[in-house]
């Protein structure tokens, strides 16, 4: 999966923005090649509304950007000092006013823009804005259903994460803007509090489970020093110390930048970080013994249909659909599984192969430096061999940089198995393929190969990267982010990977299909969970009947699932509509059919709604039919 640890929080208020075009200058048209209409004629008239509508995107980002500090600290701008020390307005009074800014511009780009006079590429923005403006509209309906605190994701664990992440400190400047954001951390988390206290009220309670890690969580980020007298720095000490380490200060002035430092936390950190455990204390009573589905919130049946709307970009797809959708991918993964213990003469049941693989040590590292190296080291080398070979299938390769990483201490109790980082628009910071290696026994070898193709390449880094260095696009399409696309693409990618020459080893194949079915079987958990309420024990046991995943792995998966209704099923949906319109632009240009040129419609107009992502297919299939 795709971690987006700052725009979790932030909603729809900069995806509908965008920026000039990187390579047009101020009032000249954009590049011909941009602004050719299918038929190949170009036209004054459509140059010029074109230009029109990206300056009205630009003014839009402007404005944006300017009440979103955490974003511009996100895309690695970090020339406003001031805002380099504030944090975004979490109230919902702010998040409002952003969803009424962006009615209102949508409003205007229908009154003051001729959809018609376009280029076709400023018609997909205008769409995709289109779509994010519904969909952020339809989900503001249920803002207070969502979970502030889980187990998986918080602003507990997210604000420290995009200090120690995100923020650069390149100068004493930008360490005084870490202090006063410091400072500023006990309001803000003070207001997220208060968010699920009142969430609380009114019956949006967290399933039980969540709650003691939610509270050692939060303990974990106020132990140490200055939080107690333990010679150990905190997390975000360390971070601090390291960072004003590297700036060579003389150590007078060091010392001046860690002591008030110190005593921003102290004074603001540690008091809300306690207000936060001894809230989460009293809601774990009421949350009692209950671990339920989405069904048990009010107005839950709505809330989960609507989940599966925004996570699916899809209207089309009901949860008794997903689900038989599900049990039917299930049943034909298991027959290319029984074909595999053929081709390795194992003998036995799809589930005695399932425990052999789960408990066999020849599919395990050591549990030690040693082991966690080798592992780094050889997912690497899997990545460095796919891209060798990748130019064949790819028209347009990523130029930034990917490197794969260990999960850091500081958030390993709270990470899942593996994720991707997405690298600074810069280019300073590159993209990164995380992996949770706190306990070897977590990360089978057969597993390695997919892991490094879904979330390094070809899947999150291309998928990210190519979308982040797109030029003459909207700055929205180049951020936005849709689950269905994103994570679809990502479980696309692991098949590719079978296409592309790899997963010659038949056991790194059972692993290709292990995700697969593991991702075929979310669909039939999270609408068994949310719709027909299954208890978390029906969802354990139908994974570890149907998956060949450990069994601590799977009550970690589930949970996720309890507390993120709808997202689990976007990784399938996603990759299946891809694989359908791939498979229609086969059928369509027969031997005209080019590997690249379809890539490269996919991934290079943003993260597109799936709705959004076929007309684009097909209208790639119409114009080379056109051309031949």
């Amino acid at each position: 999966m795709i971690i987006r640890d700052l725009l979790i929080g932030v909603s729809a208020l900069s995806l509908i923005t965008a920026c000039t075009p990187a390579n047009d200058q101020a009032g000249q048209a954009p590049a011909a090649s941009e602004s050719t209409p299918a038929g190949g004629e170009t036209a004054a008239a459509e140059q010029t509304e074109t230009e029109r509508l990206y300056a009205f995107f630009q003014e839009a980002f402007e404005e944006e950007m300017a009440l979103s500090p955490l974003t511009q600290t996100y895309l690695g701008m970090v020339e406003d000092l001031d805002a380099y020390g504030q944090w975004d307005d979490a109230s919902e009074e702010n998040f409002r006013a952003g969803l009424q800014r962006e009615a209102d511009r949508i409003r205007r780009m229908n009154e003051e823009f001729d959809y018609n006079a376009l280029t076709p590429a400023a018609q997909i923005s205008w769409r995709f804005a289109e779509f994010i403006a519904a969909n952020n509209q339809q989900q503001a309906e249920f803002w207070d259903h969502g979970y502030v605190f889980t187990q998986f994701f918080g602003p507990h664990t997210q604000m420290p994460t995009i200090l120690i992440g995100y923020h650069r400190v390149d100068s004493v400047e930008h360490a005084e803007a870490y202090i006063s954001r410091l400072n500023g951390l006990g309001d803000l988390m003070r207001t997220y509090t208060a968010q699920a206290d009142a969430r609380a009220e009114s019956g949006v309670v967290p399933p039980a489970f969540a709650f003691p890690i939610i509270i050692s969580t939060t303990r974990g980020m106020i132990t140490g020093f200055p939080f107690d007298e333990s010679e150990d720095d905190s997390p975000l000490m360390a971070d601090f110390r390291m960072k004003v380490d590297s700036l060579g200060l003389e150590e007078a002035a060091a010392t001046d930048l860690l002591d008030r430092a110190a005593e921003a936390m102290r004074t603001s950190i540690q008091p809300a970080y306690e207000d936060l455990i001894a809230t989460m204390e009293r809601h774990a009573e009421l949350a009692g013994d209950a671990n339920n589905g989405a069904w048990a919130l009010p107005e839950g049946q709505a809330f989960y249909e609507s989940q599966l709307r925004n996570y699916t970009t899809r209207n089309d797809m009901t949860a008794e659909e997903i689900h038989q959708t599900g049990l039917a991918e299930v049943e034909r993964i298991h027959g290319e599984m029984r074909a595999i213990m053929e081709q390795v003469n194992f003998e036995g049941s799809l589930q005695d192969f399932f425990e052999f693989v789960r408990t066999d040590d020849q599919f395990y590292y050591p549990d030690s430096d040693e082991g966690r190296q080798r592992y780094l080291d050889e997912s690497t080398e899997m990545i460095n061999a796919l891209m060798e070979v990748a130019p064949q299938y790819f028209g347009q390769l990523p130029s930034g940089e990917l490197e794969v990483r260990a999960v850091e201490q500081y958030r390993i109790e709270t990470a899942t198995g593996a994720f991707y980082e997405q690298g600074s628009l810069d280019g300073t910071r590159p993209g990164a393929y995380y992996v949770n290696l706190a306990n070897m026994r977590d990360n089978p070898t057969y597993l390695m190969e997919s892991l490094a193709f879904h979330e390094g390449a070809p899947g999150h880094h291309f998928q990210v990267a190519l979308s982040q260095e797109l030029e003459n696009t909207p700055m929205f399409q180049r951020f936005a982010w849709y689950s269905a696309y994103g994570e679809g693409w990502a479980l696309y990618a692991e098949n590719l990977g079978k296409e592309m020459g790899f997963f010659t080893d038949p056991f790194q194949d059972f692993g290709r299909l292990s995700y697969e079915v593991f991702r075929a079987a979310r669909l039939v958990v999270d609408t068994g969970i949310h719709h027909y309420q299954w208890t978390e024990e029906q969802a354990n046991a139908y994974m570890l009947e149907a998956t060949p995943m450990p069994a601590g792995d799977i009550e970690n998966e589930v949970r996720r699932y309890i507390v993120w209704p709808g997202q689990a099923v976007s990784y399938k949906v996603g990759m299946l509509t891809i694989q359908e319109l791939r498979q229609r632009a086969m059928d369509a240009l027969g031997d005209e059919f080019d590997w690249g040129e379809f890539h490269d419609v996919v991934l290079t107009n943003g993260s597109v709604p799936l709705s959004l992502l076929e007309a684009n297919i097909d209208a790639y299939i119409a114009d080379t039919l056109a051309a031949q």
